[in-house]
Formats: structure tokens, C-alpha cells, sequence
């Protein structure tokens, strides 16, 4: 091997290991937000429903709009509701922006549930899925091409047989295949 072509390879090794430990961190918070994104049929991966349990005196009942009005007094909340609800003659319901609270006055039992996020995964899906714009949007294009360096420079840190003139070229066509064929499929 010539002495530029050893160069170039140390080149490439040393590149090829600085950039991935500049990229580590991304690529585990993308990775993570990519599987529980692709999961979001399953489950919320942004939020949680957070359920609390709330007692009070018992109250009378009456029509909603006071039953209402005595729960948000005996309960301390925000002020009266967007809109309430009874399902049964003691049970009621009452919404807020984005959460509820349920109530049964017979038994002084309030459930209040509410959404919260769910901690580092909605920060990850934030970025993940480039809400942020603007200046991030130059941030995960960068990354994306210092991957796509990351994997090409990957292709030729190995030289023989196992590298890519040897069992290397069937793991890079398992890799451009699968993705192919999994279209092709999908429009059978």
C-alpha cells in the first residue's frame, strides 16, 4: 500500500472517530425518539395521564350548574369549568383546557386527571421531530450529513475479507434492500 493511501485511511479512522463521538449523544436521543414515535399508535409518547384522587365534604344534588359551582368552591379549583357534564344524579364532570375532573358529591370523591409530560422523551421528540425550527432545523441537517459521512466512511475503515470487497458488500445490500423490498411489498 502506498504511502498516500496509508495516510488517507488514517485520515479517515481518525475522522471517522471523532466525528462519531461528536454525534454519540444525537444518535441515542434520536434513537430513542424514533422507536417511541414509531410506537405512537401503542401509546402516547409526548404525554401521560396523570390521576388524582381529591376528597371533599359531601355535597347536595341539585342541578348541574350548582352542583358544578359548589365543587369548584369545595375543591379549591381554577374557576368554573369550560363545560360540565352528568352522567349519573350525583356523578358530574367537569372540563378544563386539557384536563377533567370527576366527581361523584354523594361520596366527596374527585378524581382529577390531567396530562403531564412525559419526562426527557417529550423533550427528545421535540427535537426529533424538528419542532423547534429555525436553528435546529441547521442542527439535525447537520447531523443527518455527518451520519451519511459516518457510514460512508464506515464503508472503507476495513479493507480484505472483511471489509467491503468482502462480506461488507452483502451487509450494505441487506441494508438497501430491505428498505426496497419493503416498498415493494407494500404496494402488492
Amino acid at each position: 500500500m502506498s504511502l498516500r493511501a496509508v495516510a488517507v485511511r488514517r485520515l479517515l479512522r481518525a475522522l471517522h472517530r471523532d466525528v462519531g463521538y461528536l454525534v454519540a449523544g444525537l444518535t441515542v436521543i434520536y434513537a430513542v425518539s424514533g422507536v417511541a414515535v414509531n410506537h405512537i399508535q401503542d401509546w402516547n409518547p409526548n404525554w401521560q395521564l396523570g390521576r388524582e384522587e381529591l376528597r371533599f365534604q359531601p355535597l347536595p344534588v341539585t342541578d348541574r350548574e350548582t352542583m358544578a359551582a359548589a365543587l369548584v368552591t369545595a375543591l379549591a379549583l381554577p374557576g368554573p369549568p369550560k363545560s360540565s357534564f352528568r352522567r349519573a344524579p350525583e356523578q358530574i364532570e367537569l372540563f378544563y383546557d386539557g384536563w377533567t375532573v370527576e366527581a361523584n358529591v354523594e361520596t366527596g370523591v374527585a378524581v382529577t386527571t390531567r396530562p403531564r409530560e412525559r419526562p426527557v422523551l417529550f423533550d427528545a421528540n421535540f427535537l426529533h421531530l424538528n419542532h423547534p425550527k429555525g436553528a435546529w432545523t441547521w442542527i439535525a441537517a447537520a447531523f443527518a450529513v455527518l451520519l451519511g459521512g459516518l457510514a460512508l466512511s464506515g464503508l472503507f475503515l476495513i479493507k480484505g475479507p472483511l471489509g467491503l470487497a468482502g462480506r461488507g458488500k452483502w451487509f450494505v445490500a441487506a441494508g438497501l434492500l430491505l428498505p426496497l423490498a419493503f416498498l415493494v411489498l407494500r404496494r402488492l
